[in-house]
């Protein structure tokens, strides 16, 4: 099973690397495998250190919220 997790770019660095943030913490991600522009304020979906997609911010939200949503059931 893969899972994609939303994070937000925060700041974008040289040799195409991006802080990304989710729920505090933060991460450096690849953008390598981006076809499209990624900008600070994005959201994009990280699956094991890169960035595969960008998403909407209703999207990122949504996607957020079910994983709260599990997570609350888990405890």
């Amino acid at each position: 099973m893969c899972l994609a997790v939303p994070f937000k770019v925060v700041e974008i660095k040289e040799n195409n690397i991006a802080i990304c943030e989710i729920l505090g913490i933060k991460k450096e991600i690849l953008l390598d495998l981006m076809y499209e522009p990624v900008n600070i304020g994005d959201y994009v979906l990280i699956h094991v250190g890169y960035a595969i997609t960008r998403l909407n911010e209703a999207q990122a939200q949504e996607t957020l919220n079910m994983y709260r949503e599990i997570s609350d059931a888990n405890y």
